[in-house]
């Protein structure tokens, strides 16, 4: 049975690197950020809370009926979401 050709296979080289960019390492958050975002996460939940406890007691939170949902967990999801750029 003849033989398979066998190729050569050339040797790898590694792309010639450039000249390295600098790039700034971002400190820390400012403290205020922090403030914010935990206050969101807290508000958003507190006002879920009020609305449970005495939504229909409280004449503005009852004209907004299930928007307080949408309120609440939006507060809280902006909260969340701020944590990914917390440093």
């Amino acid at each position: 049975m003849p033989k398979s050709k066998v190729r050569k296979k050339t040797a790898y080289t590694p792309p010639t690197s450039r000249t390295p960019v600098k790039v700034r390492a971002a400190g820390p958050s400012h403290p205020l950020y922090k403030i914010v975002m935990f206050g969101l996460m807290l508000l958003g939940l507190l006002w879920l809370v009020v609305n449970y406890l005495a939504g229909d007691k409280i004449d503005f939170m009852t004209e907004l009926g299930n928007w307080n949902f949408a309120i609440g967990f939006a507060l809280m999801i902006t909260g969340l979401l701020m944590t990914m750029r917390w440093r």
